[in-house]
């Protein structure tokens, strides 16, 4: 039984790990704030989940588990909130999105 704990612990732990890498590289690469926004609020949340539910589960039920649920409950409600707050600002204070995306709209454009 404690194998499939520790296998499902560090499951959890690798899953969540690189999503955070991949959020990282998909910061640098987007183009444009919005997309930066959607994309770090979205993965960090699903990946700090998943990192808290692995250090719980190898906690084992105790005042550790139950404040790791906490904090992940914390963190579910104020990430993407703070997300939306700080995209509404930007799109307030006049920054507008892209609209062109990648590139591949701009071709389709000449093609018509």
């Amino acid at each position: 039984m404690d194998l499939i704990l520790d296998i499902a612990t560090w499951v959890l732990l690798l899953a969540g790990s690189a999503l955070l890498l991949i959020t990282g590289l998909g910061l640098l690469r987007l183009p444009d704030l919005y997309t930066r926004i959607h994309a770090g609020g979205m993965a960090d949340t699903l990946a700090t989940f998943l990192i808290f539910v692995g250090l719980s589960l190898q906690s084992g039920f105790s005042l550790v588990s139950v404040k790791l649920l906490l904090v992940i409950v914390f963190i579910f409600f104020t990430s993407p909130t703070a997300s939306y707050a700080l995209a509404q600002a930007s799109f307030v204070a006049g920054l507008k999105p892209k609209l062109d995306g990648f590139g591949d709209r701009d071709q389709t454009k000449e093609d018509a």
